[in-house]
């Protein structure tokens, strides 16, 4: 491929996307995809990885061998090599490892030849992942000393096979292939054929790193006929040796209680991917249907008026970790800091609360043992001597009066201002509920009374309750909107906290086996 060499030209990075887990690209690879002008992303790359990317990069999916809308690797050469030449910064985002079995060496080799910079980023490659993820022991110093990379599916272009089977049969240690699946019943063929022994261990990961992933051990001789038994369909992962036949208490991914496990979040955009992050990484399923919006009330007349007067308060109350972020967002439009607080007390309702308020250089004064406003006031009121004093509380607009008639009873002058609310947002309800009428969704989620309300105005309540999904909810004043609208509570959280819901769903799931 011929190519004239640019004259403003830019930088590629071929980056490794890692195995499947967004959370498992490297610190590189992440850092490179928020400075990018352009990510050129391949099939087996996890679409999350784009939230990395800034709001003003160009994305561009070139995913192989699908029918329409697939790219060949000329193509994706050229466009790499055209992106470059304009001066742009771009990322090359390949599943795995950039340079195993990822063509990584044409991409390099061809930006080389056009005289544009690059930079490879190694990722996680797959073998080590899935196995890894599985609990199998690729190397272990009582039955592999050695570790084989083979590709299932070489080039179409070559005249003669790479593979040494012969050599490979009598490997004594594990192999591994890549892209074996379509080629499986070749592959134990081959093997068996050239002298291994049809009874060595054999197993497939497929999904690996993932809610669904799914391992199938049998034998070389019937490895094929029982992933077709199973359905085990690509991307997988062959491992054949002694450690496909690893020890079963090693596979820690699958033994999370929250493995697989569906379990569907119901609050706003960003509360929602915080949320399915966390469950992630508990190896659960989340499934995101945002029920509401958030919408600031920091441009009101009597929250700028309140803004002006906050030196005069001798305690501020954050009930929320969106309170907080909302108040910071609108100090920094404003171009002020933490110091508008001067000698105020600050109270915060929990922990979660506390920590966005260190985030932004604040040590909350007062922090209650349970994360209820009504503990929160009443607590406080043990804590401190509230007669007389001026308080401020800076809350949704939907947040109910029982801290206010606490803190009024208490002696306290109570100023609530809203600094936010609620708007519901509509989701497409039927994906959903076609999961939910065939079983395959654990859990409902609810975080707030206004998700709960949110929620059953667009999917009848009829269908929870006559199902087998079960119902969690975050704490008392959730539940409560809960049991107005007739929904059965299958669990509720002891710390009312995101954290602390899902240490009950796990808990509740560990009852179960």
């Amino acid at each position: 491929m011929n190519i004239e060499k640019p004259k403003n030209k830019g930088m590629v990075y071929l980056v490794g996307a890692g195995p499947g887990r967004a959370d498992l690209i490297t610190v590189r690879g992440a850092e490179v995809l928020k400075a990018a002008d352009c990510i050129i992303y391949d099939k087996l790359a996890n679409p999350a990885l784009l939230t990395y990317a800034g709001a003003d990069a160009e994305i561009m999916h070139v995913p192989k061998r699908i029918g329409t809308g697939s790219f060949t690797q000329d193509q994706i050469n050229k466009l790499l090599v055209e992106k470059a030449s304009s001066g742009k910064t771009v990322v090359r985002l390949k599943g795995g490892d950039p340079c195993i079995f990822g063509r990584g060496s044409e991409e390099a080799r061809i930006l080389a030849e056009a005289d544009i910079d690059f930079e490879i980023v190694p990722g996680v490659t797959a073998a080590i992942a899935a196995a890894e993820y599985a609990g199998v022991m690729l190397t272990d110093r009582n039955y592999s000393s050695q570790v084989a990379f083979i590709t299932g599916h070489e080039a179409d272009s070559k005249q003669q096979s790479s593979i040494d089977w012969s050599v490979l049969a009598k490997f004594p240690g594990s192999i591994v292939f890549y892209m074996g699946m379509g080629g499986l019943q070749f592959i134990t063929d081959q093997l068996i054929k050239n002298g291994m022994d049809i009874n060595t261990p054999a197993a497939v990961i497929a999904d690996a790193t993932f809610p669904n992933q799914r391992i199938t051990t049998s034998t070389l001789g019937l490895i094929t006929d029982k992933c077709k038994q199973e359905n085990i369909a690509p991307p997988a992962i062959v491992v054949i040796g002694a450690a496909a036949f690893s020890d079963t208490k090693l596979n820690w991914f699958m033994k999370k209680p929250l493995f697989g496990k569906s379990i569907v979040v119901t609050r706003d955009h960003h509360g929602n991917a915080d949320f399915a992050a966390k469950i992630i990484q508990r190896a659960g399923n989340p499934i995101e249907f945002p029920t509401i919006k958030l919408k600031p009330l920091t441009n009101t007349n009597e929250f700028l008026h309140t803004l002006e007067k906050l030196s005069k308060y001798d305690w501020i109350i954050f009930t929320s970790t969106n309170g907080v972020c909302i108040f910071f967002d609108c100090l920094r439009d404003l171009a002020k800091d933490a110091r508008v607080f001067a000698s105020t007390k600050i109270a915060a309702i929990g922990s979660r609360t506390a920590n966005s308020l260190n985030d932004f250089g604040i040590k909350p004064d007062f922090v209650p043992d349970v994360f209820t406003g009504k503990e929160l006031g009443n607590q406080l009121i043990s804590h401190a001597n509230l007669q007389g004093k001026k308080v401020l509380l800076l809350r949704s607009q939907l947040a109910s009066v029982e801290l206010i008639d606490l803190l009024h009873r208490a002696g306290a002058d109570v100023d609530n201002v809203p600094i936010y609310t609620a708007v519901t947002t509509r989701s497409d309800c039927g994906p959903l509920t076609k999961q939910i009428v065939e079983g395959q969704i654990d859990w409902l989620t609810f975080a707030s009374p206004s998700a709960v309300t949110a929620f059953f105005e667009q999917i009848k309540p009829d269908l929870i309750n006559s199902g087998n999904v079960k119902v969690a909810s975050i704490g008392p004043v959730t539940s409560e909107q809960l049991k107005k609208i007739g929904i059965k509570i299958d669990l509720q959280a002891d710390e009312h906290t995101i954290d602390g819901l899902l240490d009950a769903l796990e808990e509740s799931e560990k009852h179960k086996t």
